[in-house]
């Protein structure tokens, strides 16, 4: 992903993004990228050693084999992997799971991108925590993508609130997004959002656990629950506390927004949708902050990340130098989870 990353930026310096020739080729190369990273992804050794939950994901796999789980939430991921368990290996369902991870990453690029959808997907791919998300919160990464989705049929409701409920019946925590997405499409102004934003953070150093006690309380159960509770449940790492680290890093999203649709005047309606969605919900993990394993509510956010960067620079053109602008900033945007990956190894 790093050679990648300097292949986009080198090449920004150098062509000019809408030349036919380079557009053909990062098509066929994002192509083969995806085809490369769901054979990686799904035919990854079965360790919970080295990939988190996939061990123990194998482990319920084998118990539904036999008939010995009860499915008691997340229905369609776990009526799902029962029905794969009666038919085919174990490898053969990770394999499925990661094309249910990333086709979704896929089919959004393309969708709102067109002939620049590499660009998109591998700002997505190459987002932080992505990679944890699947081969460790399988569920949650499918869930998200799954959000991704209904978000390209954004202009036909039925069938994008109809894959919203999939979503959750994937992971239950999906509630999140889904909430934000629904109050910021009630309240469509852009600075409201901001505001809930800044507010969350004095509300959280103020609030201590007394947010986490009213959220989980209001019925924010089973997996979602665990998350503040300390059980061992999806994510990659955990960490507690109030993250300045983590909230200097979702501001990312927030600032790019603001800069786009103040600065550059951004009026797209889908656009401040998403932004509005992204904000809330990350307001939401701040405002739990401090519990266990919050991370993995900030993934319910930073998911969106990507295309809130990525949307405008694709759809208009901002800058004299665009392309050689839009290369560093993707560049930038990826050395991040580089440096958090050589950081934790």
């Amino acid at each position: 992903m790093l050679i990648v990353s300097l292949l986009v930026l080198g090449h920004s310096l150098i062509f000019d993004i809408r030349d036919r020739k380079s557009l053909e080729f990062f098509s066929i190369f994002g192509g083969v990228l995806l085809i490369l990273l769901v054979l990686y992804i799904g035919f990854r050794p079965i360790s919970g050693r080295y990939f988190g939950d996939t061990g123990t994901y194998a482990q319920g796999y084998s118990l539904m084999n036999a008939g010995k789980a009860e499915i008691t939430n997340d229905y369609i991921f776990n009526y799902f992997m029962l029905l794969c368990s009666k038919i085919m290996p174990v490898k053969y369902f990770f394999f499925l799971c990661a094309l249910l991870y990333l086709l979704p990453c896929y089919v959004f690029s393309k969708k709102y991108f067109k002939k620049y959808w590499f660009f998109s997907f591998f700002m997505l791919v190459c987002s932080f925590s992505f990679w944890a998300y699947g081969v460790n919160g399988i569920r949650n990464g499918i869930g998200t993508s799954l959000f991704l989705l209904a978000l390209c049929y954004y202009k036909k409701k039925i069938w994008m609130y109809a894959l919203f409920i999939l979503s959750f019946l994937t992971h239950s925590s999906l509630i999140i997004p889904i909430t934000a997405f629904i109050i910021s499409g009630i309240y469509k102004n852009p600075k409201i959002y901001l505001y809930i934003w800044l507010f969350a953070i004095p509300l959280s150093l103020a609030g201590g656990g007394f947010w986490q006690s009213l959220f989980f309380g209001l019925g924010f159960e089973d997996r979602t629950a665990g998350y503040a509770t300390g059980e061992q449940v999806e994510g990659s790492f955990s960490a507690s506390g109030f993250r300045w680290d983590f909230v200097f890093y979702s501001s990312f999203g927030i600032m790019s927004g603001i800069y786009f649709i103040f600065k550059k005047k951004i009026s797209d309606i889908f656009y401040i949708h998403l932004f509005g969605t992204y904000t809330i919900a990350n307001a939401f993990w701040i405002l739990v902050i401090t519990a266990n394993y919050s991370n993995r509510f900030a993934y319910l956010s930073w998911f969106l990340m990507a295309p809130v960067i990525a949307y405008p620079m694709l759809r208009y053109k901002l800058w004299d130098d665009h392309y050689k602008t839009m290369g560093i900033i993707i560049w930038i945007y990826f050395m991040f989870t580089y440096l958090m990956y050589m950081k934790s190894i």
